[in-house]
This record gives C-alpha cells, sequence and structure tokens, in this order.
C-alpha cells in the first residue's frame, strides 16, 4: 500500500500555527514505524512543477524536467479525449483579478461555470486555433479545455495549484510562444458578450486561462497499490485552515490509520506527504533488532513544516 498526500503542508504563519494545533496520532505511529527515503523531491516554494505532481510523475514512471511533465494529456485521455501523439497544453479557464500590487487567479470555483456557457466561451477561441496550421482543440469539461500543437512540446509552465488563490507573477509563462497565446485569449475574451452577461448577473467573468502541462502524453506505469488522497487540496487553496484541519483529523482516522494498520501487521507499506517545496517518502525497511524495542510517536508538525 502506497497512500500519496498532496497539500499536507503550506508555507505561511496560518499553516505553521494550524499545524502546531493537529493531532495525527496515527501519522505520529506511523512515521514511528517506517523509514525516510532520500532524497526527497522538489527544491523550493517557486518551482514551476509542485511536489505533489513529481511525487505521482515518479510514481507513474515519467520522465521531464520542472514544468514539463505532460498532465495536460493525462487529463485529457481521463475526459476521454484520445491524446495520440499530439503535443497538450490544458488550458484552465479563469479570473484574474487586478489588486493594487498584484494579479491573483481566483479559485475556479468562484466562477460556477456551467458546461454551455464554458462550451460557448471555449468555441469562441477557434480562431487561435486553426486546424489548418496543425492545432488540435478540445472541451474536456467546464474548467478543463485542451489544444495540441507541435509548437508547445518542451515549453516549461507552472501547475495550476502554484497560482490558485494567489498572486500569478512569480509563474507567468517565461516561453515567448505561451505569453502570445495566453495574450490573445485575454483579448478575445475581453468584453465577451457571455462575459457582459455573467456580470450583469453578478457573476465574475471569465477573463483569463491558465495554461499548463505541456506535452505529449506518457505512458503510465500503473501501481496498483498508490493511493492518492485529494481532500486537503480545496480547504488549503482557498485558504480555509479550520477545514484544512478537519480534513487531516478525517485522513488521520482513514486511510492513515488504515496504513497503520497494515504496517502494524507486517505489510509492506510506504507513505508520501508532499508540501510546498518537498515530497518525501517512508517506507517499511529492515532495521535493527534492538531499534524496533522503542518506536516512540514521531511529532508531526516538524515533518510536516519541513515539507
Amino acid at each position: 500500500m502506497h497512500l500519496l498526500i498532496p497539500f499536507a503542508s503550506a508555507l505561511g504563519d496560518n499553516a505553521t500555527h494550524t499545524l502546531k494545533d493537529l493531532a495525527l496520532p496515527r501519522l505520529a505511529r506511523v512515521l514511528s514505524l517506517l523509514t525516510p527515503e532520500d532524497p526527497a523531491l522538489g527544491s523550493d516554494e517557486y518551482s514551476l512543477t509542485p511536489p505533489h505532481e513529481r511525487a505521482l510523475a515518479q510514481a507513474w514512471g515519467w520522465s521531464g524536467t520542472d514544468g514539463c511533465l505532460p498532465f495536460a494529456a493525462r487529463h485529457a485521455q481521463a475526459d476521454g479525449i484520445a491524446a495520440g501523439e499530439l503535443c497538450w497544453a490544458e488550458l484552465t479557464p479563469l479570473h484574474l483579478a487586478v489588486g493594487s500590487d498584484q494579479i491573483s487567479a481566483l479559485d475556479t470555483a468562484t466562477l460556477s461555470l456551467d458546461p454551455g456557457t464554458s462550451r460557448a466561451l471555449f468555441e469562441s477561441l477557434a480562431e487561435l486555433f486553426p486546424a489548418s496550421e496543425g492545432w488540435a482543440s478540445a472541451w474536456g469539461a467546464p474548467l478543463r479545455w485542451y489544444v495540441a500543437h507541435e509548437s508547445l512540446r518542451g515549453l516549461p509552465c507552472a501547475s495550476l495549484d502554484r497560482v490558485m488563490g494567489r498572486g500569478v507573477d512569480p509563474w507567468m509563462p517565461d516561453p515567448r510562444r505561451l505569453r502570445t497565446l495566453q495574450n490573445e485569449v485575454q483579448m478575445l475574451l475581453h468584453n465577451h458578450p457571455l462575459n457582459e452577461a455573467r456580470e450583469a448577473k453578478a457573476q465574475l467573468p471569465v477573463n483569463s486561462v491558465w495554461i499548463s502541462g505541456c506535452g505529449p502524453a506518457q505512458a503510465v506505469q500503473a501501481d496498483a497499490d498508490l493511493q492518492t488522497d485529494w481532500r486537503l487540496r480545496a480547504p488549503l487553496l482557498a485558504g480555509d485552515w479550520a477545514a484544512w484541519a478537519e480534513a487531516w483529523a478525517v485522513l488521520d482516522g482513514g486511510p492513515i490509520q488504515d496504513l497503520l494498520h497494515a504496517a502494524e501487521q507486517g505489510q509492506e507499506v510506504s507513505l508520501t506527504l508532499c508540501g510546498e517545496r518537498l515530497a518525501r517518502s517512508w517506507s517499511r525497511q529492515p532495521r535493527p533488532w534492538w531499534t524496533r524495542l522503542w518506536n516512540p510517536p514521531v511529532a508531526t508538525a516538524p515533518v510536516l513544516e519541513n515539507l
């Protein structure tokens, strides 16, 4: 059993205070039974690929440098789109809010974007992706649009999870091709009739997209034992620390309790915890007999704060 937990930690005073007050007895016990693996995955909080995506890529047997892992093609396949050998990019509809000191990407949930409006907005961008010039495009879901073109190959781009609810400046596209594409999309969405209708109903306009996951599909080496638990994502990205703490408590009493039971039964288990900077894994490895005589619970707050 391999349990992978994205958004297990975050930076900032609110996260630190929340972690210090968290009671996670099963996690503390699991960490006392397992051995940390080296090296950790990741670098710092400004990497284009967040640690949980790097950990998933490793588990799936993918290769690729920072910002160059083909999550767009993976998501497209999950949406029933034949990825083939094309170089895909995911376009996530967004509302970028302009503040006095930064431009922030609001949580996509605040758009409440229905399928009909989403599809119509996506189709209005068709002139930017002409099939005669080698483009392919596909609508996957209200918040998942896809385009493919050879010019997208090898272009590093930041994950949506890096910018949600945050200032986007550190992660704005560096490749000129992506910056141009994002600007062209924003121009077509500006004063779009559907956006004007949304504003008339006090809804946020879709004024931009976030481009991510560029590249051709890579085969996934399926791991039947891999379980990824996403319940910490939504509250953390929303900055709802009470809900995040509650989700951690549920996680501790559910999947982590199951992992602990398996470890105590002598089964092969692994745990991967992912923060903003690092993803660190623990697994059951041979240990000297005397270290098994005394296994006090591990303090979880320092472990999580260091991710």
